[in-house]
């Protein structure tokens, strides 16, 4: 059985003793501290830190009772989970299929702390893949339908499944902000290129026009700015003048996936913090 863990992540102005006075909150109680991390943006002065620790009472009254602490007496933003808490996620597909294979096999075998809760989809093209993993599949067409709308029902699945979390896994439509807004939630994209390089369409065929020696994926949280929302991993691959243009999507595919899984397992880790349309990942 899996322990059971409170894990608080705090950002806000640096000021002496805040890992000293979070520390010792923890110890008075007779808590343990499994894990700590912190660092300082010292351009902002803002700290930050991930704290992770197994309660000695009741988890939810301790974690409630830390975030009250942390906000009032160290004045930080605080945001305090349980690590037994799944989060509901929503995938997001159109027609490329090797993120979205890879990403449900990752969650059937475990890999993932969250719940798959259903597929969403501007195509038909994977809803019998998806009736085969047992994932509810939603058909969600743009053609001939004005946007608002249609987003408007994507909206009210998610609602209908209480997602907390949205990936896309090669989603070849762009959010609107509308959309983003109402949905209320996290949304990460994985982009097939090592952004800021190669931003939107077919990056593998402008890498191969520039001759370069790296191509890479980028997984990112989407805001309204096509592919300029907050980095959260990224990864690069060697090639070489060899290499055809059918060469590097295959092996931009092989970088996509493990892009894409490992920042959804970030997220979902609840390792990630969001500041100044930045991350710091506490890996």
């Amino acid at each position: 059985m899996k322990k059971e863990t409170i894990i608080a992540l705090l950002h806000g102005p640096d000021q002496p003793g805040l890992v000293a006075k979070a520390s010792s909150w923890i110890f008075e109680r007779g808590s343990n501290i499994d894990h700590a991390d912190q660092h300082k943006d010292p351009e902002a002065n803002v700290f930050f830190q991930r704290v992770e620790w197994v309660p000695s009472g009741n988890p939810k009254e301790e974690a409630e009772a830390f975030k009250a602490f942390s906000e009032s007496s160290l004045k930080m933003n605080t945001k305090v989970v349980l690590n037994t808490k799944k989060q509901k996620v929503a995938l997001f597909v159109s027609k490329i299929d090797h993120c979205f294979h890879d990403i449900i096999l990752r969650f059937q075998a475990n890999e993932m702390s969250g719940e798959l809760a259903c597929i969403i989809s501007n195509h038909k093209a994977l809803e019998k893949a998806a009736e085969t993993y047992g994932i509810p599949f939603y058909h969600t067409p743009f053609e001939n339908m004005d946007k608002a709308s249609v987003e408007a029902e994507q909206i009210k699945i998610l609602k209908k499944h209480s997602v907390e979390l949205v990936i896309l896994a090669r989603y070849m439509q762009i959010l609107s902000s509308g959309f983003l807004h109402e949905a209320g939630v996290p949304v990460i994209n994985i982009h097939h290129s090592f952004l800021p390089a190669f931003a939107g369409g077919k990056p593998y065929h402008q890498a191969y026009e520039r001759g370069v020696k790296i191509i890479g994926a980028t997984a990112h949280y989407a805001n309204a700015d096509l592919d300029e929302g907050p980095i959260i991993y990224q990864d690069v691959i060697q090639i070489n003048h060899r290499n055809t243009i059918s060469d590097l999507i295959r092996k931009g595919k092989d970088l996509e996936r493990s892009v894409f899984a490992h920042a959804v397992r970030l997220h979902l880790n609840n390792r990630i913090l969001v500041y100044n349309n930045k991350t710091v990942v506490f890996d």
